[in-house]
């Protein structure tokens, strides 16, 4: 196997087609939208912050599925039938 040079467009795609940067950003949007509504208005603002981390983390935790579809879905868009992980 070649290696490939490591330019600008090899990063973008490799954060766009990585299952990790998906579960990431599924988990900061799960912490985003469900946190304000489980939050008790008398926490602290550093208890907010732990609660909101705890959220984030099983958000990432239950997004192992959907980032994969995610981005088999956007292999097939954009790199079409060039790429095959079966």
């Amino acid at each position: 196997m070649t290696k490939r040079p490591v330019t600008p467009g090899y990063i973008v795609f490799y954060i766009l087609f990585s299952t990790e940067t998906w579960r990431i950003v599924l988990g900061f949007i799960f912490a985003a939208v469900l946190t304000p509504r489980i939050l008790p208005p008398e926490l602290s603002s550093i208890a907010r912050a732990l609660v909101y981390v705890m959220v984030a983390t099983i958000g990432y935790s239950l997004a192992g599925r959907p980032a994969r579809w995610i981005t088999d879905a956007l292999k097939r868009v954009i790199l079409g039938n060039r790429h095959s992980d079966t």
